[in-house]
């Protein structure tokens, strides 16, 4: 396979190994809802963000969507996107040294991607994904690193988003109306097909469109199939005033599907801004030219496809203007100024419901959050299909996290009021909002902090002893049993002080107050004052804290 070269690429290469473990810090101030909702915001450059939350979710995170900065030389985008802020020049010239100062535009954004893709892989599962928004500027040094960090095996494909609804005409040479989304997968030969629709999906229409005025509808004998929503429109259906239908001849309800033998004849009387306020809250009232009316997926519409490369707003999938609306409605007009060119919602919610179709309780994960488009997608879609998706979402700039990406996210949660003076229900979800310690795990001298609690340490153990992110159960020495070994931790009086040095050192005593394993022991404790054939009879390992805790990936 070919191999992209660029200036510091040997500086940056194993740079993550370099970057120091710090703790999440939760502040609560700008925490939402339940902060044990699994939902995550935190402030910090992504790197170092990156590197603090892989002890605790590495290997476990389905689907990831970044849009880094496009390298295009403009200076006026939210992440300085000719990768010159001051948070990435002091990185390079700390990382890569003089060299840093002249490096080409291209060179540095490929330092700036290629270590965090590097730990960005870690974070996925074997049958995880991750897409990438990018345009014509670095999409062939995009693809190139992606491959190396990948392998080529694993690339999926390359979708095209129509960014724009008309190009500009003052373009120099041609239109620019489309940008790029690159797909790679952790492992394909772990990954089942994307879901892209339901088979019949394309012959679903509105009922109404934007012009269309209220319309008698006639439907033939047995051609009426309509999932009702958790019964919510029952009575609607049998010609409550209001509700949109009335039918001429009598139906029957059987398991939340109305269906009749009659000639059915219903007049649609919804404006449209009724019918917009109904798809907002989940519903999806549509005829069907070949079924009928339909609510949702048609009982024959069990075959799905997988998704097309082209992302067009015939689709359903917005542009960059749809997008600057979405954030005008939740914030005002004057966001614009604030963060121009955002991405539209529909977009990533396309991609995670391609990618997590069948799990509806994955972990998305976007290390360049933005304004959190993201996290909008991610509560959305577990509005439209019930799911309990958990998201991440990483930004570094500090204002943009507290003004933008905070409140966009609490204000989607929650609820708002549009710009139009319309109450916009909430969809639901909290999430905690964190901060990184200014000081690493560890100090200059390899020890642990003092402030270190147990539950911080044991996810930096659990990973490196097995690789894989913690999750935590009941507080106990026994951190859990990774393929047939059980592993300990014995630091911070975790048992109770009743033995030598708070049961930090592993003696007879100690041992026995530790749960039983049938079978091999991995303990990591301060010291051990048990012998060689004590430990050899006992089928332990012992691995001395904080020296063993070699967790450089």
């Amino acid at each position: 396979m070919p191999v992209l070269d660029w200036i510091g690429k040997s500086a940056v290469v194993k740079h993550h190994r370099d970057v120091p473990y710090r703790l999440l810090e939760p502040v609560p101030a700008l925490s939402c809802g339940d902060p044990d909702s699994g939902n995550l915001i935190v402030q910090a450059d992504n790197l170092h963000a990156l590197k603090a939350l892989l002890p605790r979710y590495a290997g476990q995170v389905k689907c990831i969507y970044i849009d880094p900065p496009y390298n295009t030389g403009n200076e006026g985008w939210a992440y300085n996107d000719n990768v010159n802020s001051p948070e990435i020049r002091r990185w390079l010239g700390e990382v890569v040294g003089k060299e840093g100062e002249t490096l080409d535009r291209h060179d540095r954004w490929l330092c700036m991607i290629y270590p965090r893709l590097i730990l960005l892989k870690q974070f996925l599962r074997d049958d995880g994904v991750i897409f990438v928004s990018i345009d014509e500027f670095e999409i062939a040094a995009l693809e190139h690193v992606l491959s190396e960090v990948f392998g080529t095996i694993n690339r999926l494909g390359i979708f095209s988003w129509q960014r724009k609804k008309k190009g500009s005409h003052l373009d120099a040479h041609v239109r620019k109306m489309s940008e790029f989304v690159v797909c790679y997968s952790r492992d394909k030969s772990s990954l089942e097909s994307l879901y892209g629709e339901d088979a019949y999906a394309e012959k679903l229409q509105p009922l109404v469109k934007r012009t269309n005025k209220p319309k008698t509808l006639r439907f033939g004998a047995g051609k009426v199939a309509t999932k009702l929503p958790d019964g919510r429109y029952e009575e609607g259906f049998r010609g409550k005033e209001g509700t949109g239908l009335t039918f001429k001849e009598p139906f029957v309800v059987k398991e939340g599907i109305v269906t009749s033998t009659m000639l059915i004849e219903g007049r649609f009387v919804w404006t449209q801004s009724t019918l917009d306020d109904e798809f907002a809250r989940g519903s999806t009232v549509e005829l069907s030219k070949k079924f009928g009316l339909n609510s949702g997926r048609h009982d024959q519409a069990e075959k799905t496809k997988t998704p097309s490369t082209l992302l067009l707003p015939s689709a359903g999938i917005g542009t960059n203007e749809d997008a600057s609306q979405e954030l005008a409605s939740i914030f005002g007009r004057e966001m614009g100024k604030v963060f121009p060119y955002p991405k539209p919602s529909t977009l990533v919610q396309y991609l995670i419901r391609a990618a997590t179709h069948k799990d509806k309780e994955a972990i998305i994960l976007d290390s360049f959050a933005g304004s959190g488009t993201t996290a909008h997608a991610v509560l959305q879609q577990n509005i439209d299909d019930g799911g309990s998706r958990r998201f991440i979402l990483v930004e570094m700039d500090e204002a943009i996290a507290r003004d933008v990406t905070y409140e966009r996210v609490k204000r989607v949660a929650q609820g708002y009021v549009n710009g139009k003076g319309d109450d916009v229900p909430g969809l639901g979800g909290g999430f905690q909002f964190c901060r990184l310690s200014a000081e690493p795990l560890f100090t200059a001298d390899g020890q642990i902090r003092d402030d270190v609690r147990f539950a911080q340490l044991a996810e930096f153990v659990w990973f490196s002893e097995t690789g894989t992110g913690f999750k935590p159960g009941a507080k106990s020495p026994l951190l859990g049993v990774h393929q047939g070994r059980a592993i300990y931790l014995l630091y911070n009086g975790i048992l109770g002080d009743r033995s030598v040095d708070g049961g930090n050192v592993l003696t007879g005593p100690v041992l026995d107050l530790l749960p039983a394993h049938d079978g091999p022991r991995v303990i990591y404790a301060a010291a051990c004052r048990l012998g060689v054939p004590r430990l050899n009879r006992e089928d332990i390992i012992f691995r001395q804290t904080p020296y063993a805790l070699d967790v450089a990936p």
